[in-house]
């Protein structure tokens, strides 16, 4: 009242000196409001990109070991939405072995029996021309072979060996590049980089269970083939497929999807640890882990995942579970066997596995995992898939023999 009063009479220094004062008044109020929004949005942005986890990211056994039992018990508990014998359940039941054999309960590999006794112990069979020696169809067998090393029951592996030797007797001959024809599919071979972790890993298992080379030769041939093909040596990473040469990201880089590079990655200490180390083409599998291990170390995000793209992350910033367990694995199991230097690694998988445990909701869910697919996708923290789950106990299990050796 009184300043409406002062204002009115027309006194020019008071009213002047008033207005100064209302006008410095508005602006500081502005200012806070204006700091109030910026830091409010940033807030929630960086609750969005960096969730609150339930799980203890401390780097001891007993919380990592939590984390691993909440995520594969909530697995178990969620039916499955795939074939049994598919190769997205086939990369979880690699991870869900992992696990079982640190769990110190056997109720684990009673639930990979009974899916495997539900197979009948054979790779997905398919009357579709499509699916022939398909290496999704036989991922599976990783857990076989696995079973059997534990159990010695043979009809864990017959029916894959019987189907190994019948692709070696009529292997296929057809060409790498990532089309069909009338009379043969490309998928015949390992033509995508996926495959890299669906087939030798299981060629590899079989030829060191049975002792004969045969297995671990064709192996190699087959990598070695579709490394020739898919293997870019300029940035040490994988083409998805031959459909990938030519594609370029956003940003103009060339198309490196995570998840395929993450395959090929957690592939090859499998491969690697089967093979006998008098081996003539061991140190082949040891040099391609080597190179592509100093490149994924350059390409994790300050927040220790791994991106859907791995040379255009802006594009896709969101987190990407599956191919950072995999890069995570990979790098964990090189530095337990001496593969990589622990110095240079041990920081990245550290970071790495932080990042992961906030994937982790409440009940064991495991989000930010990428559907299913062949390239870069946007990615929230409610996708969830099987092989993910596979990827973060293969990666967890490897955390727990480094806490073993005393990091």
């Amino acid at each position: 009242m009184i300043l409406n009063k002062k204002f009115t009479v027309g006194d020019s220094s008071l009213t002047h000196r008033m207005r100064f004062n209302v006008i410095l008044y508005v602006k500081k109020i502005s200012k806070m409001l204006i700091v109030f929004i910026i830091l409010t949005g940033s807030l929630a942005t960086y609750a969005q990109k960096i969730p609150s986890s339930s799980f203890k990211t401390d780097l001891n056994k007993t919380d990592v070991k939590t984390i691993l039992k909440a995520v594969a018990d909530w697995q178990i508990r969620t039916p499955l939405t795939h074939e049994p014998a598919d190769w997205t359940n086939g990369a979880l039941y690699a991870g869900m072995t992992e696990w079982a054999g640190i769990a110190d309960d056997n109720s684990y590999y009673t639930w990979l029996r009974g899916i495997c006794d539900k197979t009948g112990w054979t790779y997905l069979v398919s009357t579709d021309p499509q699916r022939k020696y398909h290496a999704d169809d036989y991922c599976v067998g990783q857990t076989y072979l696995e079973l059997y090393r534990k159990y010695k029951d043979k009809k864990m592996m017959q029916p894959m060996k019987i189907y190994f030797d019948q692709i070696l007797i009529n292997p296929a001959t057809g060409g790498m590049k990532f089309e069909n024809t009338g009379d043969y599919w490309s998928t015949e071979r390992w033509s995508w980089c996926d495959a890299l972790f669906m087939g030798p890993t299981v060629w590899a298992k079989m030829g060191n269970i049975t002792g004969m080379k045969k297995y671990f030769d064709f192996m190699y041939n087959e990598y070695k083939a579709t490394t020739d093909f898919l293997y870019d040596k300029e940035e040490d990473l994988y083409f998805r497929d031959s459909d990938y040469f030519t594609k370029k990201e956003a940003n103009g880089a060339k198309v490196f999807w995570g998840r395929g590079n993450g395959w090929v990655f957690a592939g090859l200490p499998i491969i690697i640890r089967e093979l006998p180390s008098d081996y003539n083409h061991k140190q082949y599998f040891v040099a391609i882990f080597r190179q592509m291990a100093s490149k994924l170390l350059k390409l994790q995000s300050a927040d220790g995942f791994w991106h859907a793209s791995l040379l255009d992350p802006a594009s896709y910033p969101s987190p990407e579970m599956s191919a950072t367990a995999f890069f995570v694995y990979g790098m964990a199991w090189g530095v337990n066997n001496g593969y990589l230097d622990k110095a240079t690694y041990l920081p990245a998988i550290v970071k790495g596995w932080k990042s992961m445990v906030t994937s982790v909701w409440p009940d064991g869910k495991v989000g930010y995992i990428q559907p299913i697919g062949a390239d870069p996708k946007s990615v929230t923290r409610d996708m969830t898939e099987v092989y993910g789950v596979g990827g973060f106990l293969m990666a967890g299990t490897e955390i727990t023999r480094l806490i073993d050796k005393g990091i």
